[in-house]
């Protein structure tokens, strides 16, 4: 029996049995889900309907992530999948699926920041001096800095040079692990759940 994705299987409404008056066909098949690891990217191509290519992803550690309110994007390495609203097993598989919240490694954007800005943020290195640069990028770095705004629990973050990010994108079509960083609102209500977690 293959995967299909018809409903003539479902029942009614009201609860009635559908007759089934046809068999399988081609154009509802479905596929084995990919269920991506982390891991160094091994990427395959699925031949689709209409000859379009699907790239299955089955291992991979990297992604472009954007840091929407500074509207940056950079390309990071994905260190851990803390969290899935689908499934508590595919937290702890440790599988990327689109929407589940992962660990990524802060340095690309606290590089940037510190050259785009100027400023420090995380643990300052014992005797670590700040590198000497022109009045002209002094200047450019103080006009930014003076609309510079910052989440208070994405700074913290930068501390343990770890930020919490969503998966984007789909893994296992696009092949890419994609996302965004997760700031406001939404970061603080999947801090909640992961603290709710922790007490369980």
């Amino acid at each position: 029996m293959g995967i299909s994705r018809d409903s003539r299987h479902k029942r009614r409404a009201t609860g009635g049995r559908m007759p089934i008056h046809q068999k399988k066909r081609k154009f509802e098949m479905g596929r084995q889900p990919t269920m991506t690891k982390m891991g160094e990217k091994t990427v395959r191509a699925v031949r689709g309907r209409g000859g379009n290519l699907k790239f299955r992803a089955l291992r991979i550690d990297t992604g472009n992530f954007s840091w929407g309110s500074e509207g940056v994007a950079k390309k990071t390495r994905i260190l851990d999948v803390v969290y899935n609203a689908t499934n508590n097993e595919l937290t702890r598989t440790k599988t990327l699926v689109k929407n589940c919240v992962v660990l990524i490694d802060a340095h690309p954007f606290l590089s940037w920041y510190t050259q785009h800005y100027g400023v420090e943020l995380g643990k300052k290195k014992e005797g670590q001096e700040t590198p000497k640069v022109s009045r002209h990028v002094a200047a450019k770095r103080n006009g930014r800095a003076q609309n510079r705004v910052i989440d208070p629990i994405v700074a913290e973050q930068f501390n343990a040079g770890r930020l919490f990010a969503c998966l984007s994108s789909r893994p296992g079509q696009s092949g890419r692990a994609d996302g965004y960083i997760l700031e406001g609102k939404e970061l603080e209500f999947y801090k909640r759940k992961l603290e709710k977690r922790k007490h369980k």
